[in-house]
């Protein structure tokens, strides 16, 4: 669903992932003071891989909504199968900021405005494609008081 542009500049967050090395695929890996910034951050990992977000502007803002079954791990794997499909989809959408702005763990929902325009060819340079999002080796690592809250996802490219 797109949503107007919320009024001032719009500030990109630093940013907290890499990319790693895996057969035949590629793993994202994330990070952040919070679970839901490392979630934030794996979505831009996601974006980054598919093209270099520098070349992106925000024009556009689109709200999404994911529900998982029982667990965080089948959370991750929806949330980033949805902003999939909101770049292989009409508006094809390519962002360069996420910003959660519902994250309940106890219900097991996202609700994330995703900031972006949308992906042309002559303005965004082809990264590689992502196919999809799988749950092999996916880890998420928590812990109350840290610094580092981290998320490894391998996308099949």
């Amino acid at each position: 669903m797109e949503v107007p542009l919320p009024p001032g500049e719009h500030v990109v967050p630093e940013v907290k992932y890499e990319y790693l090395d895996h057969t035949a695929d590629v793993q994202l890996h994330a990070w952040g003071e919070t679970l839901k910034e490392a979630f934030e951050q794996c979505g831009m990992a996601m974006f980054g891989y598919m093209t270099e977000l520098s070349t992106v502007e925000i024009k556009q803002c689109y709200q999404i909504k994911t529900e998982a079954t029982d667990d965080v791990d089948n959370l991750l794997y929806r949330f980033l199968d949805e902003l999939l499909f909101l770049f292989s989809a009409e508006p094809f959408l390519i962002c360069k900021k996420l910003e959660i702005t519902k994250f309940d763990l106890d219900q097991f929902t996202i609700e994330c405005n995703c900031y972006g325009e949308e992906f042309d060819l002559k303005k965004h340079p082809q990264g590689t494609e992502v196919k999809a999002i799988t749950y092999s080796a996916m880890k998420i690592y928590t812990t109350p008081e840290s610094e580092k809250n981290e998320v490894f996802v391998i996308i099949d490219i």
